[in-house]
C-alpha cells in the first residue's frame, strides 16, 4: 500500500527514491530482514508476509492521512510546495485502482519474523 505513493513521488521527482522507507529500511524486505536477524545472532530465522486488506471510502479517505506530516511519506508530502503536492495527488488519483463507486481497495503488508536465540 505505501509503495504506491513513493512510486508516484519518484515518477515526479527521482530524488524521492532515496526517501522511500521501503527502500531505506532492511526490515521492509524479507531477505534483508532475515539477514539482519541472523547477523544479530538469531538462528532458524523465518520471515512471512502479513497482508491486511484496506478499504478507503474514496480518494480523499486515502489521501487525507498523507497531509498530516507524520511519518516519512506524509512528511515528504508536507514538504512539497502546493503545486508539486497537487501534481502528486493527481498522479495518485490516476494510478490507484478506484472502483466505480469511488472506493479504493489495497493490501497493506507487514513482515513478521521469528528466530531462536
Amino acid at each position: 500500500m505505501g509503495g504506491r505513493i513513493w512510486d508516484a513521488a519518484v515518477a515526479l521527482d527521482p530524488a524521492a527514491h532515496d526517501l522511500d522507507e521501503g527502500r531505506r529500511f532492511p526490515m521492509c524486505h524479507p531477505d534483508r530482514l532475515r539477514d539482519l536477524l541472523a547477523s544479530a545472532g538469531l538462528n532458524g530465522v523465518t520471515v512471512r508476509a502479513i497482508d491486511v486488506p484496506t478499504h478507503f471510502r474514496d480518494f480523499d479517505d486515502y489521501w487525507r492521512p498523507f497531509l498530516g506530516g507524520q511519518g516519512p511519506a506524509p512528511g515528504y508530502v508536507a514538504s512539497l510546495p502546493s503545486e508539486r503536492r497537487d501534481a502528486l495527488r493527481d498522479l495518485l488519483r490516476k494510478r490507484l485502482p478506484i472502483a466505480p463507486d469511488g472506493s479504493i481497495r489495497l493490501i497493506a503488508r507487514a513482515w513478521a519474523a521469528r528466530g531462536i536465540v
